[in-house]
């Protein structure tokens, strides 16, 4: 069962992102209202995929998925996987929720909620067939590294709602960041790197990965699986 959170905890614990809500587009605002009850679940009770979900299917779960384009394109491209999709952002709930609408998608399913509750609460172990964490908030200045995601208490939490021989796929465009991945999931006996190029489905190159590239950033794709 999950473990849950008292209230507490909640406020004390460090968040590793910051609520930049930006401006609600109007077709965005009336997405959140009409399409929320077809794709939106609530983030105060456990994820029971049979009831969430149309079809039985392996969970793929995203964490930060932004404006929802890898979503989109996975959910449409491989439509025998169930998706579910974490964020905190409301204007890019917005715009993932127009796109599934007009795709006609139903194998994605939102939760607007930090991840680290979602992950505490709302699934049960050995859940999720797998784990997607593209690009999170690398906080560069060191002060702030504390604020990163991916920390080792909540690499022992996805570890935990992974099944065995469950992936857990990262990228981001800060080396430094790649690094400090490598490092807390190094440091966890049961996750074997993989090649991320065999992976299926594969991550999609989102508009923020291509921008990083005309930057000249080197985007690292790392994958383990929970053996």
């Amino acid at each position: 069962m999950p473990e849950s959170l008292n209230p507490s905890q909640l406020v004390r614990r460090i968040r590793s992102f910051v609520r930049r809500q930006g401006r609600l587009t109007p077709a965005q605002e009336r997405a959140l209202t009409s399409l929320w009850p077809r794709y939106g679940l609530p983030a105060d009770r456990v994820l029971e995929p049979e009831q969430a979900f149309l079809q039985a299917a392996p969970l793929i779960v995203e964490i930060g998925f932004g404006n929802g384009e890898s979503l989109l394109e996975m959910a449409s491209r491989y439509p025998h996987y169930n998706y579910l999709g974490v964020e905190v952002h409301r204007p890019g709930i917005g715009h993932l929720l127009l796109g599934l609408a007009q795709l006609g998608l139903e194998n994605v399913r939102v939760l607007c909620a930090d991840a680290v509750d979602v992950f505490s609460a709302c699934l049960s172990e050995e859940t999720c067939h797998r784990i997607n964490i593209f690009f999170p908030d690398p906080w560069p200045k060191k002060r702030h590294h504390k604020r990163r995601l991916i920390q080792p208490q909540f690499a022992a939490l996805l570890s935990r709602r992974l099944q065995r021989g469950g992936i857990l796929h990262l990228a981001t465009d800060w080396p430094d960041y790649a690094q400090h991945m490598q490092n807390v999931l190094g440091s966890r006996p049961e996750f074997t790197p993989i090649e991320p190029k065999v992976l299926v489905p594969p991550r999609p190159s989102t508009k923020y990965a291509m921008r990083a590239l005309s930057l000249g950033h080197t985007v690292y794709d790392l994958a383990y699986r929970k053996s």
